[in-house]
């Protein structure tokens, strides 16, 4: 195994783009070990002078660059050899870093849940201070919130036949996901649509509640470590994005219809409870109702997201 670092520079960026014919910015062998620098924020929402706060050297040189700007700021893609078609990408995420003293929170009028109801004013954007050593973040208002750092962006090339995406909305490629859950050691999967898979992150996120209403969470740099591995097609059955930790497994669906997204996830839960017991369709649809938390991940993104719990240790007979 190689151990491999990614930092976020202008070479090595882009804002808001999954794509099969993006050039990669490295390449790395499956089992390869990889950490990648991200940042977040635009001009608007950096800290001002004298405000204790710093603003990475790094970010501001993305920042002056004329590249095209549209969703998240993401670090890739990042290809892995061997990679193809069919393939499925299982990404471990080893740790994830807090990558400054600062973050963000935005309202926008227009997105969010309650769309149209907070109207712009002078606080529609807080600044939100870090302390990395504690891992806390104090509001305006006092409260200290617990810092549990994830990545919203992580995902790999959309088919070539669905040319250019946006990162705004996730989809069977991954994508702007919001899973709260996807912390060090979790295993993202991810199913391969281009050569090399062409694996790209961003959006870090501090903290974050399920739903993710205003439309941002605590948006700052992060950096991750991943370990990429491969299985071949035909030796698996993964079509969308699905995950799974040291205790839990966790289906994932996304559609503009909430209970749609709720449909998806809840098939992905029985498709997996069967490939792992050998029981039925119908068993397994049963056993969800008894043992499957389901929850909503995010209702911002214009897909909504919806994600189902199974704790490991229920599918144990006897």
């Amino acid at each position: 195994m190689t151990t491999h670092f990614l930092a976020a520079t202008p070479r090595t960026v882009r804002w808001g783009r999954f794509w099969s014919d993006l050039p990669p910015v490295l390449e790395i062998d499956a089992g390869d070990s990889l950490t990648i620098e991200t940042h977040s924020g635009r001009e608007e929402v950096l800290p001002p002078e004298g405000s204790g706060m710093t603003v990475a050297p790094a970010l501001r040189d993305i920042l002056a660059t004329d590249l095209p700007r549209r969703g998240h700021l993401l670090t890739g893609p990042v290809a892995i050899r061997g990679a193809q078609p069919g393939d499925v990408l299982d990404i471990r995420i080893e740790a994830v870093e807090l990558g400054a003293d600062w973050g963000f929170n935005l309202v926008r009028p227009s997105s969010g849940t309650l769309i149209g109801e907070f109207p712009v004013s002078q606080k529609a954007t807080t600044l939100i201070p870090v302390d990395r050593a504690a891992r806390t973040a104090r509001l305006p208002w006092g409260a200290v919130l617990p810092l549990n750092p994830f990545f919203g962006v992580m995902g790999v090339a959309p088919p070539p036949e669905w040319g250019e995406l946006t990162s705004i909305q996730p989809r069977l490629h991954g994508g702007n996901m919001d899973l709260k859950l996807l912390t060090p050691g979790a295993t993202l999967s991810l199913p391969v649509h281009a050569e090399g898979a062409l694996f790209s992150c961003g959006d870090g996120h501090g903290c974050q509640g399920d739903g993710e209403v205003c439309i941002t969470a605590l948006e700052m740099s992060l950096t991750g470590t991943f370990t990429f591995t491969l299985r071949k097609a035909g030796d698996h059955s993964v079509t969308l994005p699905r995950a799974e930790t040291a205790d839990e497994i966790i289906s994932m669906g996304f559609y503009a219809d909430l209970d749609e997204a709720m449909r998806i996830a809840l098939r992905q839960m029985i498709a997996i409870i069967c490939e792992r017991t050998g029981i039925t369709p119908t068993e397994a649809y049963q056993f969800c109702s008894l043992a499957v938390d389901f929850a909503v991940t995010q209702t911002v993104n214009g897909e909504k997201g919806v994600h189902g719990r199974l704790k490991k240790t229920l599918l144990n007979k006897g």
